[in-house]
């Protein structure tokens, strides 16, 4: 039983640190080789690369807090939160193996995007979608894993509707 839950753990970690290393290998690819605002049509008008620094969260939320708060609100209390949630999963043995690669997705994006604002002071972005009606903001890979995440926390709660931590 104790090999189970080791193996599970190391599972875990390793998706977690294989989601940050996707992120800043792609971060790094775009820094060195996409201008600043540089508009590359990959697929048409509907699927951009572009190379956008955000010093705040998510579309920007946060870009204008003094340097204090943004330090606080998107530095020290993300890493607090995810190392409490990395905690928690890898303690939680009866958790479900699709909810453990949901939480470490959304952990190992959380991670990547901190490591951006704590090394670089902004995050890269640098995808770009339009489809129709369908836009999105410019995003990066540990935004993709952490939306991914989420969404499979929320399915994966209201079909089995139980409390997941």
């Amino acid at each position: 039983m104790r090999s189970n839950s080791v193996l599970r753990n190391v599972l875990i970690i390793t998706l977690v640190l294989l989601n940050i290393g996707c992120d800043q290998i792609s971060k790094d690819v775009v820094r060195k080789n996409v201008e600043s605002s540089e508009y590359i049509q990959i697929i048409g008008d509907n699927f951009i690369l572009t190379n956008v620094e955000n010093t705040g969260a998510m579309l920007g939320f946060g870009s204008n807090l003094s340097p204090i708060l943004k330090m606080i609100f998107l530095q020290a209390l993300p890493v607090f939160v995810l190392l409490i949630l990395l905690f928690r999963i890898l303690r939680k043995r009866e958790l479900d193996k699709f909810m453990a690669l949901a939480f470490a997705c959304v952990i190992g994006g959380g991670i990547g995007n901190l490591i951006d604002r704590i090394a670089h002071g902004s995050v890269t972005d640098f995808f770009f979608v339009e489809i129709g009606i369908f836009k999105t903001g410019i995003f990066n890979m540990a935004d993709v894993s952490v939306t991914f995440g989420v969404l499979l926390i929320l399915v994966l709660t209201l079909i089995t509707k139980k409390q997941i931590l």
